[in-house]
């Protein structure tokens, strides 16, 4: 009896030992998700992306929370329970517009300036369960994700963190493009286009020059989209200012002059980062936003008075401002597919281990368009920016080249129209459950 007994031994210590093994293996762990930043039509599409992934990964993934205004719920324990909204919610995000639940413009500082903010992160990160943290955001945020994955090294609490893009501005590095940016960059090139043709039957006896102004601080891409309006030589837009083109105001106001006299009006799009050769902003406050950036004061009625003082044209300014980067109702198709795409990705590479990156897009080939989704280190696209290279700009530094318009034709494609109620957009709001506090400390902003 004894020899049968002693062959069992190894077995079930070998059973006992696989069982503790797989338990540790699967053991589950919660996740959260946060936006960050300015937002976009499609950010919502991004988290309808991770929650609805996230969900069908039982397996790995407990539940999901999100963070109310971003990381800075994080901070306070102001935790949404994702699981208490409907699936047709959840569903709907995908062609809702805005953040569904909210962002912020906070900027966590350098681990050595700040070393308790990311320790209070980790903190409710332990109370929470939460082994996996999606973060939705651009340059910025991807800092922050990577620091976030380095902190919690460090503290004996291992956290898997991905970063998810999303950008208006279209530039993060390593990235065919940003989510996004596609449907603002398709809305701009339709308003441009629209607000030109009204132009056009005025210009004989009312408005000479319009002028519209579009985001970007640093990079010109949106400026760009804009383009994208005209087909033709001498088809709006006429001028294009961007902020990788220094500011020279007498060749532009030159430029305004042919314009009219050759086509009868003129329109022109500034990127509100459109700069002096020394770098000072034409709209300048002199103020600062929450991540040190300078605040800008609108330089689309800058240049409109300065082409009024120089020539007396009359003419009308727009700003596209939070209009651009909301329009859901015109979004890009291709944009909106992408933008869930990532979402879906990021929460695929984290279930699998693969920490501290960010799902990017890779195009295939233009004509077609053909994209697949691969990933990148966080360390090699945090705080780092893409501008618009100098062949995309027409040589005189006022319009874009055949190779800038094959890069963004495919990503403005298609209709992705949401469902309409009463003549108007049918977009949905969570419920926004909160998760019970599980901390007796509070932390103050």
């Amino acid at each position: 009896m004894r020899y049968p007994f002693r062959l069992l031994l190894p077995h079930i210590w070998l059973t006992c030992g696989t069982c503790d093994a797989m338990k540790k293996a699967t053991s589950k762990k919660n996740a959260l998700y946060a936006q960050s930043g300015g937002v976009s039509a499609v950010i919502n599409a991004s988290a309808c992306g991770v929650i609805e992934t996230a969900m069908r990964q039982s397996r790995h993934i407990g539940k999901v929370y999100a963070g109310r205004d971003g990381i800075v719920g994080a901070l306070t324990e102001d935790l949404i329970d994702v699981s208490r909204e409907s699936p047709a919610v959840i569903r709907a995000l995908k062609h809702t517009p805005a953040g569904a639940f909210g962002s912020a413009r906070f900027k966590l500082k350098g681990i050595e300036q700040n070393r308790a903010e990311y320790e209070r992160l980790i903190e409710v990160f332990r109370a929470h369960d939460i082994g996996y943290f999606f973060y939705n955001g651009g340059n910025d945020s991807m800092d922050t994700a990577l620091k976030v994955s380095q902190i919690g090294e460090a503290l004996g609490y291992p956290i898997i963190c991905v970063g998810v893009p999303k950008t208006v501005d279209n530039d993060l590095p390593l990235t065919d493009c940003c989510p996004g940016f596609g449907s603002v960059a398709k809305y701009i090139a339709i308003s441009t286009r629209e607000a030109a043709l009204d132009v056009a039957s005025m210009a004989r006896t009312s408005t000479k020059v319009f002028v519209f102004e579009v985001m970007g601080r640093h990079a010109g891409w949106i400026a760009a989209a804009a383009g994208l309006a005209g087909r033709k030589a001498g088809e709006p837009p006429h001028i294009i200012l961007f902020p990788e083109i220094p500011f020279d105001r007498e060749r532009f106001l030159g430029k305004v002059k042919r314009c009219v006299a050759e086509v009868g009006y003129c329109v022109v799009v500034v990127s509100e980062g459109t700069a002096y050769p020394d770098g000072k902003f034409l709209a300048e406050a002199g103020t600062r936003d929450a991540f040190g950036h300078a605040q800008l004061g609108g330089v689309g009625p800058v240049v409109a008075e300065m082409i009024r003082e120089a020539h007396g044209y009359k003419y009308h300014w727009a700003v596209a401002d939070y209009l651009q980067r909301s329009a859901r109702h015109i979004a890009s198709k291709v944009d909106v597919e992408q933008a869930y795409a990532v979402g879906k990705a990021a929460v695929e590479l984290a279930v699998k281990g693969v920490n501290a990156v960010m799902p990017v897009i890779v195009r295939k080939s233009s004509r077609p368009y053909k994209w697949t989704v691969g990933h990148v280190p966080l360390a090699e696209v945090a705080n780092r920016e893409k501008k618009v290279p100098r062949e995309y700009i027409t040589e005189d530094g006022f319009g874009i080249t055949a190779a800038c318009r094959r890069y963004l034709e495919p990503l403005v494609a298609g209709e992705a129209y949401p469902p309409y109620r009463d003549g108007l957009p049918d977009y949905v709001r969570i419920k926004g459950a909160r998760v019970r506090k599980r901390l007796r400390t509070e932390f103050k902003l």
